[in-house]
């Protein structure tokens, strides 16, 4: 739920520091209902901007923007310096390093409100950070910085919006100016340092793709959203909604307490955060929660321990209890425990308990219970990843696994008859597995299609890389300066001193981001395939590849090939519902026309290039490599491949055969395709961990 106003200035920051009438009115924090873990996430990290910030994650329209923006309105009043353009403190101005400095410690003072600055998803680099300031640049020939977004935030929030959207490298610099509290910038002949004290919050829809695991772990807490179910408290939500829209001023009239109060109670807090004591037996508690949870590294025990400080402060209490550590923690480790892909996100509660309770060295100083034995400690204890991977080992071959599965015969039986492409299969339907995070495959080389998260491009949007005389893009001040500079040098009737630029010196910005492409699934439905946990796993790995194009906003097309011949399932498309939907009902069986599905991916990739011929194909063949419709079947694959081939198609062959007798034929189909060659069982990000994982412990063992 948005609160549907305007309150940013053109610079991105809130209208905070205005007179209060004249700007436009802001829901109340207060009022929303129905997400008190965002409110005490968003509370804690005002409260201690030292936890690292707050990445909410949910669905559309579940009030992120509307309590992040109300949250800047609770926010205790400013002292800041008169003048300065990154709002240092008057306590603060003899030791901050300002480049507007250094200040005198008794320069006089303004009062503002705390500053809500939000980052466009479109900014560029030099915006954020800041750059040369191009007006004295151009008209009186100085260096001179020009402050970006986080100057501006200094102290105050610094909001994204569809954070998961934003290109890596500008989420990797608020990311660590956040960590650091400073911002440094070294480019365009400008070297600047100066404090960037923010609180970071992001929002995302998983729906439209992830965050990288690193980028995850940088963020101080997390909350995960949802609508309320509850028909009273949606009816509750509809109805404030409703009210602030017919009247915003009475409304927020009626809440001016409780924000009041809310105000107060967190500048109490920050004074009393220093005053609270972190006890040994609260610390330990904390480590032995990390560690049963399997977190990587130790921000998250340091996270965690910020953050059950900064509750015990917002509760009034001077010390640090059980209470806090479990607040804490359900904020601090969702996004940092060990989880398999697309597994839901969120804490095991149970687990919670019990390693809250384990993690207690002795009683609690009241008295109240007895501490268990540690033999009992242990039996009720959760077996560790270790036990449960050894127990896996030793327990009988599940279903689905491969080493189970005896060996096929080098060509299957077909049918007598053999079926069209469509027809059901007298062998039936297989279902598939859940999808898992796939390993990322990618075009080669440097394209130019439209912006997304897969291959390497030149884009509208990402990192500068140089600068061209095209006439779009942005322009690139550095190198049209230069140009300008070297042209007046050379020019025998240069007639004054002043830098004059010409239309001709204009450069403008190369940038080098992530491009989308066209992924095209060519998939092997044959009867060579037909085994079921073979096409089990086939299913899965293909679901798990379109779940992997949707994230990263590629189009997506689905051929399949089976019987006489190949279908175009799904044309090529940006929804990969229907392919997800067709591709678990898919019927298998008959002869393996591989040359006719290579044969309709061309064709299909050829119409596509004529439509958007910026977009990079990306062909995945899922096949075991067998050919048996038809004369020569193996020759004319062989053709239509090297056709592929030559037609620069970057292509990556998914190896669907197993068993302990294997003819190699999807390898041979990978060299003639000029393609990577990849078996099935290494598709998933997780089978690289697990193969360095298993080469160190030989490498231990044989040490």
């Amino acid at each position: 739920m948005r609160d549907g106003t305007n309150d940013r200035t053109n610079d991105g920051t809130n209208q905070a520091g205005s007179d209060p009438a004249a700007r436009p009115a802001t829901f109340p924090f207060s009022a929303v209902v129905g997400s008190d873990d965002l409110a005490l996430a968003l509370v804690l990290t005002a409260v201690s901007p030292d936890v690292g910030g707050v990445l909410v994650r949910g669905e559309k329209g579940t009030a992120k923007s509307t309590m992040v923006r109300g949250l800047a309105a609770v926010l205790p009043h400013q002292q800041v310096v008169a003048g300065c353009r990154f709002g240092c403190a008057p306590a603060d101005a003899a030791a901050s390093g300002c480049p507007d400095g250094p200040h005198d410690a008794n320069a006089d003072a303004d009062t503002r409100a705390a500053r809500l600055v939000e980052l466009p998803i479109g900014a560029t680099e030099d915006r954020v950070v800041g750059s040369l300031d191009l007006e004295r640049a151009l008209g009186r020939g100085e260096t001179a910085y020009q402050p970006g977004l986080l100057a501006a935030a200094n102290r105050g929030i610094l909001y994204v919006d569809e954070v998961n959207l934003l290109h890596d490298h500008l989420v990797d610099l608020l990311l660590d100016a956040a960590a650091m509290g400073r911002n440094t910038v070294e480019r365009d002949g400008v070297s600047v340092s100066h404090a960037a004290r923010i609180v970071l919050v992001g929002t995302m829809n998983p729906e439209e793709g992830e965050l990288r695991p690193q980028l995850l772990d940088r963020f101080g807490l997390t909350v995960e959203v949802a609508a309320p179910r509850e028909p009273a408290l949606r009816a509750e939500v509809v109805r404030r909604r409703l009210a602030f829209d017919a009247d915003p001023t009475g409304f927020v009239a009626r809440f001016r307490a409780e924000q009041d109060a809310l105000r107060d109670r967190i500048a109490a807090a920050r004074s009393a955060l220093g005053s609270v004591a972190l006890p040994d037996r609260e610390l330990t508690r904390i480590a032995h929660v990390c560690a049963g949870f399997e977190v990587d590294g130790l921000r998250a025990d340091i996270v965690t321990a910020r953050a059950a400080v900064a509750h015990a402060a917002w509760a009034g209490r001077d010390a640090v209890t059980v209470d806090d550590v479990r607040a804490a923690a359900r904020l601090a480790l969702p996004h940092r425990r060990r989880r398999n892909p697309f597994d839901s996100p969120g804490l095991d509660e149970d687990l919670l308990e019990q390693l809250l309770r384990d993690g207690d060295p002795g009683p609690e100083p009241d008295g109240g219970g007895q501490p268990e034995t540690d033999e009992a400690a242990s039996e009720a204890s959760p077996p560790t990843r270790a036990e449960q991977e050894a127990a896996s080992e030793a327990s009988p071959p599940t279903e689905g696994s491969e080493p189970s599965e005896p060996s096929e015969p080098s060509e299957p039986s077909e049918p007598s008859e053999p079926q069209p492409a469509g027809a059901p299969a007298a062998s039936g339907v297989s279902a598939a597995d859940e999808p898992y995070r796939a390993r990322l495959l990618r075009a080669k080389g440097i394209g130019h299609g439209d912006p997304g998260r897969r291959s390497t491009a030149i884009t509208s949007s990402g990192r500068r890389v140089g600068s061209t005389t095209r006439p779009t893009g942005p322009v690139h001040l550095p190198a049209t300066i230069r140009a300008a500079a070297s042209r007046a040098t050379t020019s025998p009737a240069r007639a004054s001193a002043r830098l004059r630029v010409l239309p001709g010196d204009l450069r403008r910005s190369v940038l080098q981001g992530r491009e989308s492409n066209l992924v095209l699934l060519c998939v092997d439905a044959s009867g060579s395939m037909a085994a079921r946990r073979r096409m089990e796993a086939v299913k899965s790995a293909v679901l798990s590849l379109l779940l992997d194009a949707y994230q990263r906003r590629d189009k997506v097309g689905l051929v399949t090939f089976r019987g006489a011949g190949a279908e175009l399932v799904l044309p090529p498309t940006g929804s990969v519902d229907v392919a997800a939907r067709r591709l678990r009902e898919l019927p298998h069986g008959g002869r393996t026309p591989l040359a006719e599905g290579l044969g309709t991916a061309y064709e299909t990739l050829r119409v596509e290039r004529l439509r958007d011929p910026n977009r990079r194909p990306l062909l995945v063949v899922v096949t075991d490599g067998r050919a048996t419709s038809g004369p020569d079947a193996l020759a004319r694959s062989a053709r239509v491949a090297a056709r592929l081939c030559h037609e620069g198609v970057e292509s990556v062959v998914l190896d669907c055969e197993t068993g302990r007798f294997r003819m190699g034929l999807a390898g041979r189909l990978a060299e003639q395709l000029g393609a990577e060659h990849l078996p099935v069982g290494e598709l998933a990000a997780s089978a690289i961990v697990g193969a360095a994982r298993a080469t160190r412990e030989t490498s231990g063992r044989a040490a």
